[in-house]
């Protein structure tokens, strides 16, 4: 397995560690609770409980500098706010996040928030709702470099300005324009070059193709691997689409209900899926050499995740669940590996 992990994790897990290069991000244990209760009033009245929502419940992982690391799952699972976690736009509820050797979020409530969010930036799912559309291109792309008072010149600024959205394939004769002047896939791609434009490690990508055309979608994804290449860049890279996980990424980590279920390297992972979970995602899949095959669609729903199943919240769906699943919820463990939560596999049933 490729995947970086946490020495201490994976000693405990049983494996040994896979990549023994220290990870340029490391989340442990990161969690975060929402209280989506209603007023205070109302449920005094009614007497009704608070309700908490656990939108990401104990998720580890370490990025590899220069590495990508794709999480996927259906809608729900977790994944934004994980990057929500990593940006500093959320703050954990439990565990911690490191960027090069030091705690993230405490750097994100101190001195060093400025220089730590030059390192670290995020391409946003919508790139039509991204993009502040009374602002010309010029001011939205030099807006981080000014902030952070890396280029204050007008001139100076307009050409940097230029250069970046050379970089991401556009004219530099578009600094002029506004967002509506663009499709979605450029529009996505100045959202790249303003990402960029502070020179960061870690790019935090959330679903950065989805609301674009499959064609589009080549285009933005084969730009962002050349720009991985000649930057060296490091990404975490947050998708629904297996197809697109598959092109981008170099360790896959499958969410379900707020944890990570399965986590390995790509080859691996898409060759020999062990949870459950990933051979039902894997499975819908079409494929070109199996034309005329049915299907086998993504059995049942996501469970509520105001009151999600005990024990393994994957087992109402699981053709190999027993009463070990419903009742003990599964540690993530290093097996063969790889990293999955699933008593199954543990016991050597499937």
């Amino acid at each position: 397995m490729s995947a970086v992990l946490n020495p201490t994790v994976a000693a405990n897990a049983g494996g040994p560690v896979a990549d023994p290069r220290e990870p340029l991000v490391q989340a442990t244990d990161l969690a975060k609770t929402f209280d989506v209760s209603a007023p205070w009033l109302n449920r005094v009245l009614e007497r009704r409980p608070r309700q908490l929502l656990h939108a990401v419940d104990g998720v580890s992982f370490g990025i590899a500098k220069g590495r990508t690391l794709a999480l996927v799952g259906e809608s729900g699972c977790g994944k934004s706010t994980v990057a929500r976690l990593l940006v500093g736009l959320y703050a954990p509820t439990r565990g911690k996040v490191v960027f090069d050797g030091q705690d993230a979020h405490a750097a994100y409530g101190g001195a060093g928030a400025k220089q730590l969010r030059r390192r670290i930036q995020m391409i946003f799912q919508d790139p039509y709702a991204s993009l502040n559309p009374r602002w010309t291109v010029a001011q939205i792309v030099g807006e981080p470099l000014q902030e952070h008072g890396i280029i204050s010149d007008q001139a100076q600024l307009r050409d940097r300005v230029a250069q970046l959205l050379q970089s991401v394939g556009l004219s530099s004769q578009d600094v002029v324009k506004f967002p509506h002047q663009f499709s979605g896939g450029q529009r996505q791609r100045i959202s790249i070059a303003r990402a960029l434009a502070t020179e960061p490690e870690f790019l935090v990508c959330d679903e950065p193709t989805s609301a674009l055309d499959v064609s589009v979608q080549a285009q933005v994804l084969n730009i962002m691997k050349d720009l991985q290449r000649q930057r060296g860049l490091t990404y975490l890279f947050i998708s629904h689409n297996l197809a697109v996980v598959r092109h981008v990424s170099d360790e896959v980590g499958v969410m379900y209900l707020g944890r990570l279920v399965e986590l390995a390297g790509k080859q691996q992972l898409f060759s020999e899926p062990r949870h459950p979970y990933t051979r039902m995602l894997l499975d819908a899949i079409p494929k070109m050499h199996e034309t005329g095959r049915a299907r086998t669609a993504v059995q049942g729903e996501v469970p509520n995740p105001l009151n999600p199943p005990t024990g393994c919240a994957f087992h109402p769906r699981c053709p190999h669940a027993n009463a070990r699943c419903t009742a003990e919820r599964p540690a993530l463990l290093a097996i063969q590996g790889i990293r999955v939560a699933c008593h199954a596999v543990e016991e050597g049933r499937i």
